[in-house]
């Protein structure tokens, strides 16, 4: 699962973990399309099930591609970190995304021992203004 020689973790085996650990995740169709050392780059498809009143995207689907794109982030520091766990998530949505998929660019801020902390930018694919912007906090298992 993890690359020889390197502690990050690859898109595929993150995704095997989507689909086996993270339902939620993997009902919203989320995959990890690039992780490495701190940042990652996720992508949920726009389907007609995300649709909300208005003809936008759900908000809390674009919450669960920040969250799970910096959960990548993170293992892409440490390595596969099941236990990470997010104990904080403030997203301020910027503009309403076009109905194409969006993707999300997570950076990892600081990581220390017990807390990582960190922001993602969500944007419609192919644009490069952002639509969210995500500040996260990770509790790291001790």
């Amino acid at each position: 699962m993890v690359e020889p020689g390197l502690d990050r973790i690859r898109p595929d085996a993150f995704n095997q973990i989507i689909r086996d650990e993270l339902p939620m995740a993997e009902l919203l169709g989320i995959r990890i399309e690039r992780i490495d050392d701190g940042s990652a780059r996720g992508r949920l498809p726009a389907t007609v099930q995300l649709i909300r009143p208005g003809g936008t995207l759900s908000g809390p689907a674009l919450a669960t591609l920040a969250d799970v794109t910096f959960y990548a982030a993170i293992m892409g520091r440490l390595g596969p970190a099941r236990m990470a766990v997010t104990s904080n998530l403030t997203i301020n949505f910027l503009r309403r995304p076009a109905m194409v998929d969006v993707l999300s660019e997570a950076r990892l801020i600081r990581c220390g021992r017990r807390l990582a902390y960190g922001e993602v930018s969500l944007y419609s694919d192919g644009d490069d203004e952002p639509v969210a912007h995500t500040t996260l906090t990770f509790a790291l298992p001790g």
